[in-house]
Formats: structure tokens, C-alpha cells, sequence
């Protein structure tokens, strides 16, 4: 086998073991998985998932910054379209339903599961690069903000985070009980996006 097939291999493997990881954070949580579950899940032994990642830590800080790429490279595509900073804005709100919308257990893991104590350590350290990357994608919404508002800083965030937590909990529900009596889900949507728009209007 040559070199590059066996680097195709090796991506193809650490693939593998990056789906087969995401579906057990999301059924069991972080703190509850460890190497050598995903690597029995994944068929193979746990030197050879070690060959690929060293911890559960690595994998799921892995899965966290594909995430919030994921989002933010949707949300600049959304930034990027013509229009005034409120119309940007309501785009960007939907951007971030439909991102959870669309992977669900990739929001599971990026904003609905509570990270081991290790990883929280990292996180008050400013240590954390999955927590950059989340940074990133957060900071889209305080740059509409910040052109929609005439206000400091401080006033900026205050929003951006009041608004986070308004998307994120209708999302988060949408995903966590989908058998509950919702009216339609697209109007559901866009009746929430509307109603906070109205409010920074």
C-alpha cells in the first residue's frame, strides 16, 4: 500500500471515529464516554484510536470546532448578502435554528451537553480552542449588533447574549422534544425570529 493510501485510510478511519463519537456524546453526554467505548463502537482496538486521538477530550474538542465552523461559516454566507443590518440579522437568526435544525447531534454536543470537569478547567484557563472557535461564531451576531444599535459595548453584548438565549431555546426545544405538540415548526420559526426583531427595531 502506498503512502497516500494509507494517509486515505488514516483520514477515512479518523472519520469514522469522529461519527461514531458524535452519536454517543449526544445519547450519553461527554463525561460518560470514553476511548475505549468509542473505539469498541467504531471496531477497533483502543491503540489503534490512539494512533488518532490521544483522549475523549481531543475527539469531542474535535467535533466542538467543526461545529462552530460549521455555524460560522453560515453565518458570514448570511452577512454577505445584500440588505440592511435588521434584515442581515433576522437572516442570521435562521442561519442558527437551521444549523441546529439540520445537526442535531453536532448542536447536542456544541451548546446542550455540560463538558467534563476537564474541559470546563480548560475553559476558565482561556485554554480551550473549541471555545474559541465558538467565540468566532458568536462574534457574528455582535458585529449586526453593534451596526443595529446605537450603543457601547457592553449594551451590545447584553443584547447579543439575550438574543443567544432566546434563539438557542427555541432551537435546543425543537431538538430535544420533537414529539411535543408544536404548531407548524416553520411558522413556529418564523413567528419567534419576527417577534425579536420587533423588539430591536
Amino acid at each position: 500500500m502506498s503512502g497516500s493510501d494509507k494517509r486515505q485510510r488514516g483520514g477515512e478511519r479518523r472519520e469514522q471515529i469522529l461519527e461514531v463519537a458524535l452519536q454517543l456524546f449526544a445519547q450519553h453526554g461527554m463525561a460518560h464516554v470514553s476511548t475505549r467505548q468509542i473505539a469498541q463502537a467504531v471496531g477497533i482496538s483502543q491503540p489503534s484510536l490512539y494512533a488518532h486521538f490521544r483522549t475523549a477530550h481531543e475527539i469531542s474538542a474535535e467535533l466542538c470546532i467543526r461545529a462552530f465552523e460549521t455555524l460560522y461559516r453560515r453565518s458570514i454566507e448570511v452577512m454577505a448578502q445584500p440588505g440592511t443590518p435588521l434584515e442581515q440579522f433576522r437572516r442570521l437568526g435562521r442561519a442558527y435554528v437551521d444549523f441546529g435544525l439540520d445537526h442535531p447531534d453536532m448542536y447536542r454536543l456544541a451548546f446542550m451537553l455540560e463538558p467534563p470537569e476537564a474541559v470546563s478547567a480548560l475553559v476558565q484557563q482561556g485554554k480551550d480552542p473549541a471555545m474559541e472557535a465558538g467565540e468566532s461564531a458568536f462574534g457574528v451576531l455582535r458585529t449586526v449588533l453593534a451596526r443595529m444599535l446605537d450603543a457601547d459595548d457592553e449594551t451590545v453584548e447584553l443584547n447579543a447574549q439575550s438574543i443567544w438565549a432566546s434563539v438557542h431555546g427555541l432551537t435546543s426545544l425543537l431538538i430535544a422534544r420533537p414529539h411535543f405538540a408544536w404548531v407548524d415548526r416553520e411558522r413556529l420559526i418564523e413567528h419567534h425570529l419576527n417577534r425579536i426583531c420587533a423588539q430591536i427595531d
